[in-house]
């Protein structure tokens, strides 16, 4: 029977103890009652994500490969990748993970379960709630702390390739936990004098680094551009490409950028928040952030540290006005 073990580091195990965590392929089936219908709470091209609950009511969600992408030599990668960044990191606001399973033709990813949706979820308000422009300002934050963290405090830096707000799950206390590393990389070596990592492209349309497209050289600020279209994503409440609509929006965040740089910052504001003065002095401070992150060149960039300082201000701003 194919088992795994997992140290979870400073974390609880199961039963409140800290240390190992094991698995078997049968507590899996278990957990997901044969991997039911009614228990999937994601989909992608790489599998399918279920939620489970353990013997002792642990709740989890289990990352399921599909046949197909075994079969995939990139789409295996994607998997081996996910593993090998979820496996050396540790944040409040990054998705923990809890172990993997390879037993004959199944590979599943044990995380944890993160009850709150996601964020295009609520900005879409399919929670049934309306995020308010605090909640948003904390979720960019927390965002901002997790690239942070991947850039600079692990042991080689990580870029994650694929921020964007359905990556972006929301807890309970509608803190942010950034999931899905199937695109992540180590970056340069940095001691060996690399200044980037040439790659084939990766990511999804509408948040890939137009500079990383251009000439295949990845960065952390390719991440630092991701983050300023989801810094667009939250003010606005719209999806980074809009194709429904008229042809000069589609683009959200050319659109936005657009009428920021017009002096009509006012008219992007998700029309479910209330522009009062906080609001729009804000907004006008995030969207300086966004004209920064998506600078044409890397090299324009604020460090994802930088991005984070900055928004705690216009955070602590934001709540004396509201005083």
């Amino acid at each position: 029977m194919a088992t795994t073990t997992v140290v979870v580091a400073g974390n609880q195990g199961r039963g409140g103890e800290t240390g190992t965590m094991k698995f078997t392929m049968d507590e899996i089936y278990k957990a997901t009652k044969n991997f039911s219908a009614s228990c999937i709470i994601g989909q992608g091209g790489f599998g399918t994500v279920y939620k489970g609950t353990l013997k002792d009511g642990t709740l989890i969600a289990v990352k399921r490969a599909n046949k197909k992408s075994l079969c995939d030599d990139h789409s295996g990668g994607e998997f081996q990748s996910e593993i090998q960044t979820l496996a050396q990191v540790e944040h409040l606001n990054l998705v923990k993970f809890y172990g993997y399973l390879e037993h004959g033709d199944e590979r599943v990813v044990v995380i944890e379960y993160v009850p709150n949706g996601t964020l295009r979820d609520h900005l879409d308000c399919g929670r049934g709630s309306i995020l308010g422009f605090a909640q948003r300002l904390d979720i960019a934050i927390d965002v901002a702390h997790a690239i942070t963290y991947l850039h600079m405090y692990t042991d080689h830096p990580i870029i994650h390739r694929d921020i964007k707000s359905s990556n972006i799950l929301i807890a309970e206390n509608f803190r942010a936990k950034v999931t899905d590393f199937g695109f992540a990389r180590p970056g340069a070596d940095f001691d060996s004098g690399d200044t980037h990592v040439s790659t084939q492209v990766k990511g999804t349309a509408g948040y890939v680094d137009i500079e990383y497209v251009r000439t295949n050289q990845l960065t952390e600020k390719s991440d630092v551009y991701s983050f300023g279209v989801l810094l667009v994503e939250l003010v606005t409440g719209r999806r980074a490409i809009e194709p429904k609509r008229e042809f000069k929006e589609r683009i959200t965040p050319k659109w936005a950028v657009g009428k920021f740089i017009a002096g009509q910052t006012t008219s992007i504001l998700d029309p479910k928040l209330e522009p009062s003065a906080a609001n729009t002095l804000a907004l006008e401070k995030i969207m300086e952030v966004v004209v920064e992150c998506m600078g044409p060149s890397r090299r324009m960039r604020p460090r994802m540290k930088v991005c984070a300082e900055i928004l705690w201000g216009i955070r602590k701003e934001y709540k004396e006005l509201l005083v």
